[in-house]
């Protein structure tokens, strides 16, 4: 049996790709980590701490101070929630604004609470 040399390439290219996919497999985490900050419970639990923390002050905050704030709250879990930053806010601010179009700014959100 005699294989011409573009059998033989694409023979090997199959099981180095098999092989690939295979180790990419192994590597990617199938399991849901503790401190996933990820998901949709996360993004949840991240919107009521900020939604109590607003309620709790005067409405009068800016983004800095609300910031802050979150991390003194009692309900913050830094272990949890340590890749929380001032980004990670402003994505949780505009997803609420989005979901509730007749909010603008943190001033809204305190007189609709």
């Amino acid at each position: 049996m005699e294989f011409d040399t573009s059998t033989l390439m694409m023979i090997f290219f199959i099981i180095a790709l098999v092989i690939s996919i295979w180790k990419i497999y192994a590597f990617l985490p199938n399991k849901e980590l503790p401190d996933d900050d990820t998901t949709e419970e996360s993004k949840i639990d991240l919107t009521n701490i900020m939604l109590t923390t607003i309620k709790n002050s005067d409405g009068n905050l800016s983004v800095d101070e609300l910031f802050v704030k979150i991390e003194e709250s009692e309900d913050f879990d830094s272990q949890k929630y340590w890749r929380f930053n001032k980004n990670r806010l402003n994505q949780l601010l505009n997803a609420y604004y989005i979901e509730h179009p007749h909010t603008e700014s943190i001033e809204d959100i305190y007189k609709n609470i």
